[in-house]
């Protein structure tokens, strides 16, 4: 648990240091954080996006291979995402087959909605989901308290897994070498933390404004 909260506030001294214990044990961390973060709706706060980045930047200069690297943290998330999506869809078959007249009257009805948006915009989302911090955690989730189509929901959680582990692992692979980024790590961490958070705050911020204006 501790080397948890350090990978969380100093990813690269962090994670440094395990590799440097155990390469084996780093390997492990890494794929059980990414495993939390998409599949317990209590871990959306876990830095997913600067993670990967910084594990691809340890990666370019230490024993840990990439080829192994992206694989186990593309499975990390495919598991993750289906164990959500099993849990989300358990809590919906009970609200939906639950007599209290409460839960009828409002959770049936904002799962109808869900549906709904999932017909829509269900593949969609998947993918694109992976992008954004806090929302990547609660789409599988949801996904499965509509029983969404379980077959397009597995490929697509594949494919948004294997784009978005890719893009940041290799990034911080290819990137990690250039002097300044070695010496401002700690600022480009944060920054992309910030960055990846920023379309989620705006989002919570314009529902609220238009909920008040309403």
């Amino acid at each position: 648990m501790n080397e948890i909260q350090n990978i969380f506030f100093d990813s690269n001294i962090a994670l440094n240091a395990v590799v440097s214990n155990n390469i084996f044990e780093a390997y492990l961390l890494l794929f059980f954080i990414i495993f939390l973060e998409t599949g317990f709706i209590v871990f959306p706060f876990l830095p997913g996006d600067g993670l990967i980045f910084s594990a691809g930047v340890i990666t370019a200069s230490t024993e840990m291979s990439i080829l192994i690297l992206m694989p186990l943290l593309i499975l990390a998330a495919v598991l993750g995402n289906h164990f959500n999506y099993s849990v989300g869809k358990q809590i919906g078959f009970k609200i939906e087959h639950s007599k209290n007249k409460l839960v009828q009257r409002y959770l049936v009805k904002s799962i109808i909605k869900t549906h709904n948006f999932y017909q829509k915009h269900g593949k969609k989302s998947i993918i694109l989901g992976r992008f954004f911090p806090v929302i990547r955690t609660y789409i599988p989730f949801l996904a499965g308290t509509v029983n969404f189509d379980f077959s397009v929901f597995s490929t697509y959680t594949l494919i948004g897994s294997a784009i978005w582990v890719s893009f940041f692992a290799l990034s911080g692979y290819f990137l990690g070498e250039i002097p300044w980024m070695k010496d401002h790590f700690g600022i480009v961490f944060m920054g992309l933390m910030i960055t990846t958070l920023i379309p989620f705050f705006y989002a919570a911020t314009k529902s609220l404004f238009v909920k008040v204006k309403n």
